[in-house]
């Protein structure tokens, strides 16, 4: 649970080194740039919601590490955590997103006609093409810190925007409360609601508090384009489709993200967002763009090769399982998407995505005939 700030208040009459955490065993970026003296330096600050350097830490303190991936290890409860805990987030950001700078600028770019692709599946039918961005609505408190009556506002205001959408956009919304377990289930297994929170990264950072309040789902009528209400961020705007084309996913996901905006700001909550980190969410990791482009591909031979990890650097992009982070690939197909966010736009990134899936199934193709792809392998980008 988070620490409101009277008990912050309480524990400044212990001295810093005590309260410092011990992170000798820790690999996540938080602990990389988290030192006694730093922590002394921020540790009596607090946002104008309350909001402490242990509420930002305590997700990293409580999960030393991940098997897979290097994890952030600290959140963000509102939009001013960023500037009040900056010497700590700054140099987090850096480390995170490749040298992104404190006085660099963000870019931006939802025009979907810049996006230039053909099948970046090669002629080979993928299972899915997904876009999914992160959004937060300015004053409210993120969900590591949204109380019930901060977070309740989010359900009505969410329902109203969305189900005013039409066109291909006309929908439903279904709160999660009136949701049998066995229609919750449905829904989770075929990719289209977010889980249970049950990773001790959510749960230690307090985004699972009063599950399921003022949680929900809605999607359109043929369910190729989803939000999720206050699950990691206020909203998860996805588009998807099985077989389809990047292009059209991606201009559905635009469309869509615009057009939720623009309800947002005639109702007062815009999106969080500045010049310099872009679209502001919950997890340092997301800031930017908030965008994963993805797109399910079978690599059986691709995935075996010893270059391939660094294939994927090279074309910075990441692998998961089809079920998602924590999940290995089932008959070696793998979800690729974009490994950046901030620093550069949504076309580009997806851009990345489709240029990178493309050369892909060029080389899983030659591996299938033997031959050797060492000349295929391409220079970092």
């Amino acid at each position: 649970m988070p620490f409101g700030n009277t008990h912050n208040k309480y524990k400044l009459n212990y001295k810093s080194e005590e309260e410092y955490p011990d992170l000798s065993k820790h690999n996540n970026h938080m602990a990389k740039v988290l030192t006694p003296d730093l922590y002394k330096k921020l540790r009596d600050k607090e946002t104008p919601s309350g909001f402490t350097l242990d509420d930002v830490i305590q997700t990293g303190v409580d999960n030393p590490g991940h098997p897979f991936i290097m994890t952030v290890g600290c959140v963000a409860g509102d939009e001013e955590s960023y500037t009040v805990f900056k010497d700590l987030f700054d140099p987090i950001i850096q480390d995170r997103h490749g040298g992104f700078k404190p006085t660099d600028k963000h870019k931006t770019d939802l025009n979907h006609e810049n996006l230039k692709v053909g099948d970046p599946g090669g002629g080979r039918k993928a299972r899915y093409r997904k876009g999914r961005g992160g959004t937060a609505a300015e004053q409210l408190t993120l969900p590591p810190w949204c109380g019930r009556g901060c977070r309740s506002p989010l359900k009505p205001l969410s329902a109203s925007a969305l189900n005013s959408l039409t066109g291909e956009f006309k929908g439903k919304y279904y709160p999660l409360k009136s949701m049998t377990e066995q229609e919750q289930q449905q829904l989770i297994d075929d990719h289209f609601l977010f889980d249970k929170p049950v990773s001790p990264l959510l749960l230690a950072s307090g985004m699972a508090r009063d599950w399921p309040d003022a949680r929900g789902i809605w999607h359109n009528d043929n369910k190729s384009f989803l939000v999720w209400v206050n699950e990691e961020d206020h909203l998860r705007v996805i588009s998807m489709e099985k077989g389809g084309n990047m292009k059209e996913v991606f201009r559905r996901f635009c469309v869509g993200l615009q057009n939720i905006e623009e309800i947002f700001k005639k109702a007062g909550h815009p999106f969080m967002w500045n010049e310099h980190l872009g679209y502001v969410l919950t997890c340092p990791s997301n800031l930017g763009t908030g965008l994963r482009g993805g797109v399910h591909v079978k690599l059986a031979h691709l995935s075996k090769h010893p270059k391939f990890e660094e294939i994927l650097t090279r074309l910075r992009l990441q692998k998961r399982g089809t079920g998602g982070v924590d999940t290995a690939a089932v008959g070696s197909v793998f979800d690729i998407s974009n490994a950046d966010r901030l620093g550069s736009s949504e076309v580009e990134q997806v851009q990345l995505v489709v240029d990178g899936v493309k050369l892909m199934v060029e080389m899983e193709k030659k591996l299938e005939k033997g031959q050797s792809i060492d000349d295929m392998i391409p220079a970092q980008k």
